[in-house]
């Protein structure tokens, strides 16, 4: 009896030859999504999340100073800014790999909710932002109760 093999459309298989060979030109001209990324601008990992009464935001920005960063609101939008500097470079130094960011970044979210801009808090912790945004009392998810007749 013969062996099943999954059948593969024609367009999937050469999809995936495609694939391979973005890959190895890639690879051979030093090219990775990481450094394509990187070549537009650097901009800090964030975590975003929603609870009934609150908008957290917390944004990894290590090795800055909190003076260096800028969060404001303006309408439904926040928005942090800065400049990580990049430290002087040593004459004697040889680099062999170069992974650091350095300059200025800007990130803006659209808010899902509308918030009390007097409340917003920000702290400045070992290299991580965080924001709380009090949701406005319009806009906190209220329970209705039914009632039966």
């Amino acid at each position: 009896m013969t062996d099943l093999v999954p059948w593969k459309s024609f367009k999937d298989e050469m999809e995936r030859l495609r694939k391979e060979m973005d890959n190895l030109w890639n690879r051979l001209s030093g090219e990775t999504s990481l450094t394509k990324s990187f070549q537009r601008g650097w901009a800090p990992t964030t975590d975003t999340t929603e609870t009934s009464d609150a908008i957290h935001i917390k944004a990894e920005l290590p090795g800055m100073d909190p003076d260096d960063i800028d969060v404001s609101i303006s309408g439904d939008t926040l928005t942090i800014r800065g400049e990580k500097k990049q430290e002087e470079e040593k004459q004697e130094e040889q680099y062999h790999y170069r992974e650091c960011f350095y300059g200025a970044f800007q990130r803006s979210f659209r808010l899902p909710a509308e918030v009390q801009t007097d409340k917003i808090e920000a702290s400045f912790e070992k290299g991580v932002l965080k924001i709380t945004l009090p949701k406005s009392e319009e806009t906190q998810k209220k329970e209705i109760k039914i009632d039966v007749k």
